[in-house]
């Protein structure tokens, strides 16, 4: 097949009226070729009809393409050896080629961008952040809690030391505080202090969210598993915060590094967003109108813990024992636990509080404990009444109440006359 700087060459030389033989001379092709493409000059800018041949692995394709829409992940080493098992005897190359075509095809997927309405959703994601020291060598991690505003972008983040549940929440309530108001909704993806499983085609969150929920009135949602495009608000300023600000950053502590970060988000919120065309700040104002107003006082995240109080007026939390006031001796109650501090519930009804005991195995005395005790005298009279030791009870014999049996006593002549005989002692 000639190129098509050669069939442009032909045409070029019959419009200067050469010979078919002399062009072919010239191009060193057969002049049949030369006269096909000088009568046609449609063809010179067209492409060979490529020939369809028929494959040894045609009648095995379906089988790959179900193979590649169940798991995308499968290799073409993998599918090979499943085919030679099913009775194919071609290469691995056609296999590979095949394979290669499917998946590129199938990662060609379309996205509709959508815009949220303002006040609407706020979008939460956690990531890691690792330390490093002057060596070289990892030193520890940060976690950092982002939430952000779907309508303006807006951003809030803070540094945690740790990712359990109290700190997830207390971070949402900070982030409340600092926006001014509550988005109507808040999208998660599947984290284990967020989603626990869906059942009956319906979302279990944890208790603590659904709590922190109801106290502010926002609607937990969670986006669908390996779809991190749904949360794309969210997960983008987590990449442009890693490689904005962590990146080269001097960490000193957790507290410096929060208050860097925020002073980083304030700064970037003059900016103009590549896909809104507008200054963030502008449009986090227009936004604050339409979230929900803050509630007038925080919601209480700390830890919740069920003990029963044993005989001696103590609770076991985190390998040490706590003293309560004795009336809930016998009772299952109910401590939080919330930086360093417990706090005893009967009910609603605070009871005592403590600091919590930073070594293991101690015992956190109560103050007027012991004097409360000697001075609960029905308590006392109940412990210490003499009347009911060292004293015999009434039973019920000889007679028995309403299950003793009435015994008719006859004289001895009636035991003689009907034969029966009398033991003489």
């Amino acid at each position: 097949m000639q190129s098509r700087e050669d069939r442009v060459t032909i045409n070029y030389f019959h419009r200067q009226g050469l010979s078919y033989r002399e062009i072919a001379r010239k191009l060193g092709c057969d002049r049949r070729t030369v006269k096909r493409y000088a009568e046609r000059p449609e063809l010179v800018g067209g492409s060979r009809a490529s020939v369809v041949r028929a494959s040894l692995l045609d009648s095995f394709r379906p089988i790959v393409e179900s193979w590649l829409e169940e798991d995308g992940g499968y290799r073409a080493t993998w599918i090979f050896d499943q085919l030679r098992k099913l009775g194919y005897r071609g290469s691995y190359a056609i296999v590979r080629d095949l394979v290669r075509g499917l998946k590129q095809e199938n990662s060609r997927i379309a996205y509709l961008r959508f815009e949220t309405e303002p006040g609407r959703q706020a979008q939460v994601d956690f990531g890691e952040y690792g330390i490093q020291a002057p060596d070289g060598s990892e030193e520890g991690c940060l976690y950092l809690f982002s939430m952000v505003l779907g309508f303006s972008r807006m951003a809030y983040g803070e540094f945690l030391t740790r990712c359990d549940m109290m700190s997830f929440l207390d971070a949402h309530q900070r982030a409340f505080t600092t926006f001014g108001g509550v988005p109507a909704e808040i999208l998660y993806d599947r984290m284990r202090n967020v989603f626990i499983r869906k059942l009956a085609g319906k979302i279990q969150f944890t208790a603590g969210l659904m709590t922190l929920a109801d106290h502010y009135g926002f609607t937990p949602t969670v986006a669908p598993a390996y779809a991190p495009w749904v949360k794309g608000k969210v997960e983008r300023p987590m990449d442009f915060i890693r490689e904005g600000f962590w990146r080269g950053y001097a960490f000193t502590d957790r507290e410096t590094a929060t208050q860097d970060l925020r002073a980083f988000l304030e700064e970037k919120a003059q900016r103009i967003h590549g896909t809104t065309g507008e200054r963030v700040i502008d449009r986090f104002r227009a936004e604050q109108a339409f979230l929900l107003p803050l509630p007038a006082r925080e919601c209480d995240v700390s830890a919740r813990l069920y003990r029963k109080v044993q005989k001696d007026c103590t609770i076991s939390v985190e390998g040490c024992r706590y003293e309560v006031p004795h009336p809930l001796v016998g009772k299952r109650i109910v401590v939080r636990l919330k930086e360093g501090r417990l706090r005893i519930f009967d009910g609603d009804v605070l009871m005592a509080t403590h600091l919590q005991s930073p070594l293991k195995g101690r015992l956190v005395p109560l103050p007027g404990l012991r004097e409360a005790i000697r001075a609960d005298r029905r308590m006392n009279a109940r412990k210490y009444d003499h009347r009911r030791r060292g004293k015999a009870k009434a039973t019920l014999s000889p007679s028995l109440g309403r299950y003793a049996i009435a015994v008719e006593r006859r004289p001895l002549e009636v035991y003689r006359r009907i034969g029966g005989g009398i033991a003489r002692g």
